[in-house]
């Protein structure tokens, strides 16, 4: 009987509450660490703001004086800013997160996978404008053509930190003999390879669109479609969309201080403005929590066909410009760069046949 009654005992001490408090305070660290995750995930997914280009300049090329800079500086600043952000920005590189929160994000890594494919894009044609030694270019396409989702060393973030310090070399590096080259041929090149870049970029938009009669207004044959986008990667091009936008956006600021004399002797400044203000409009604030794929006039927007006519008019407007730009050759020197950062005033529009007039007369003085 003794042994049953010991037992009984032990049962009933296993039995007992006594540990049940060691969860409570496990709880409250759960709860904690995923509110903290839920906060550091939207503050991370926020997108950087827009860089002023003479700032890049004088962070990069460290000349704060008002003295017209060499060519390419401030499309080179402009490049090295855009790819320094995806490391300086909060929480870094996320595309290679392999924990919490940066895992469970995928707004904020399309959005950066866009920006490294304008970078990737543009690095050769920066190479290709160049009258100096492009060695240092090379260095830096090869390093950014690192995969962005590789974590261990070397990682991407070495690697785009590299492309970063080779960047800022070659901005350092430019002067009035190795300054970009002043005719506008591998200008337009890379004009119309962005034009290429932005129509593919309409067709993958467009794959999301279940809308034959929207699909019609924006010129896409539906033949010519990827592959339709499931509806959980809707969110991902979009954003990656957005992030292209983002840098093309600042690429052509730089230009704009670059080439100015190109633009006007080609007629084309109004053009790069235009499509400038373009690339503003598409990346506007999303105010919705979430991308909608909506249809025609109904209750909900479809937000990737808004930015699919955005991209197919800067693909138009591209090529307008590199067809513009080709072949001509620019004498004049830079302007003031303190000049050109401020924003454009508002002219009086004129009729088109007299605005032809006004330029033939234009480059008849010049000759």
């Amino acid at each position: 009987m003794a042994m049953f009654r010991n037992r009984k005992r032990r049962t009933e001490v296993l039995e007992r509450p006594e540990y049940g408090w060691i969860w409570k305070p496990l709880l409250v660290l759960l709860v904690i660490y995923l509110v903290v995750c839920i906060g550091l995930g939207i503050w991370w997914s926020l997108r950087p703001d827009s860089f002023d280009i003479q700032q890049a300049v004088v962070e990069w090329r460290g000349d704060e004086t008002q003295a017209p800079l060499p060519r390419g500086v401030a499309f080179s600043s402009a490049l090295t800013a855009s790819v320094d952000t995806l490391l300086d920005k909060p929480g870094g590189l996320l595309r290679n997160d392999v924990a919490p929160p940066g895992v469970w994000l995928d707004n904020m890594p399309s959005w950066e996978l866009g920006v490294l494919s304008q970078a990737r894009l543009t690095v050769p044609a920066l190479a290709a404008m160049s009258n100096g030694n492009a060695a240092l270019l090379t260095d830096a396409e090869t390093a950014l053509d690192t995969d962005s989702e590789a974590w261990i060393h070397p990682s991407a973030e070495k690697r785009y930190a590299l492309a970063v310090a080779l960047l800022h070399d070659f901005t350092n590096n430019l002067s009035g003999s190795s300054a970009l080259t002043n005719r506008g041929d591998a200008l337009a090149q890379w004009l119309r390879s962005e034009a290429d870049r932005f129509e593919a970029m309409t067709r993958r938009l467009s794959a999301s669109i279940d809308d034959p009669e929207a699909l019609r207004e924006l010129g896409v044959d539906e033949s010519e479609l990827p592959e339709a986008t499931p509806w959980y990667r809707i969110d991902n091009i979009f954003f990656e969309a957005r992030g292209e936008a983002w840098a093309l956006m600042h690429y052509l600021r730089g230009l704009r201080q670059d080439y100015a004399p190109l633009f006007e002797q080609a007629g084309a400044m109004a053009g790069l403005e235009r499509m400038i203000a373009e690339l503003e409009m598409a990346l506007r604030p999303l105010w919705s929590p979430m991308v909608l794929n909506g249809s025609g006039f109904g209750i909900f927007a479809n937000h990737s066909l808004i930015l699919a006519n955005y991209t197919m008019g800067l693909s138009d407007q591209a090529r307008r410009l590199a067809d513009s730009v080709e072949g001509l050759r620019s004498a004049a020197r830079a302007r003031n760069p303190a000049l050109l950062s401020r924003p454009p005033t508002r002219r009086r529009r004129t009729p088109r046949r007299r605005r032809k007039l006004t330029v033939q007369k234009r480059q008849v003085i010049r000759r």
